[in-house]
């Protein structure tokens, strides 16, 4: 288990400025196909600020071709989403073999309200592989926007980061406790001389 997540590399543009104008037009475009659904609006910015080169997501978000076409039909019927993504490949599996331990955790923790839980869960695991804060790397708009998403679909989970970890942070250490496995300097984050890494400003 490792503590810091494998980098996809330098794919995604730079967030300043972000959104540009053309993620929010591509956003508010597939808004309209919208139908009313938990995950629209996280999925809809995340798809858009994809197409438009912004963050690490791969194609299809990271989700098999099949279930991303399912999602898109979903949330977006009609949108044509399913054209609009860049052709960035996914990481392999055998340099982010964590992204299945991810997955679990994040659905044992999960609201259970829409069955898009599962591909959120897929989404997210898979920005977990990117090399900076998992709300950039995901395409959101900001950390505010990561919060709602996680308290939307793993409200369990998301109660548990009461001192506002960093996400990335804080499900690997999620990991590392279900595996006994204690990697911190300190016996407390208070004590520990990283901790600005662990709880600094993300925005």
């Amino acid at each position: 288990m490792r503590e810091v997540a494998v980098t996809l590399g330098s794919v995604g543009r730079t967030l300043q400025g972000f959104p540009a104008p053309a993620v929010v037009e591509r956003c508010a475009l597939l808004l309209e196909f919208a139908r009313g659904l938990p995950n629209d609006l996280f999925l809809a910015r995340m798809i858009a600020s994809q197409a438009e080169g912004f963050g690490v997501m791969p194609a299809g978000l990271g989700l098999p071709q099949e279930a991303y076409s399912e999602l898109v039909a979903r949330h977006f019927p009609g949108s044509g989403a399913e054209r609009w993504a860049r052709r960035v490949p996914p990481p392999p599996p055998e340099v982010f073999p964590e992204r299945t331990d991810l997955v679990a955790l994040l659905l044992e923790h999960g609201a259970g309200r829409d069955l898009s839980e599962r591909w959120i869960a897929e989404i997210v695991a898979c920005g977990c592989a990117g090399g900076d804060h998992l709300w950039q790397d995901l395409g959101l708009w900001s950390r505010r926007e990561l919060n709602e998403l996680l308290w939307v679909n793993f409200p369990r989970l998301a109660a548990k980061n009461v001192f506002d970890m960093k996400w990335k942070k804080f499900l690997y250490k999620q990991l590392c406790q279900r595996e006994g496995i204690y990697l911190c300097k300190a016996p407390s984050c208070a004590q520990c001389s990283d901790y600005v890494m662990c709880f600094g400003n993300e925005e």
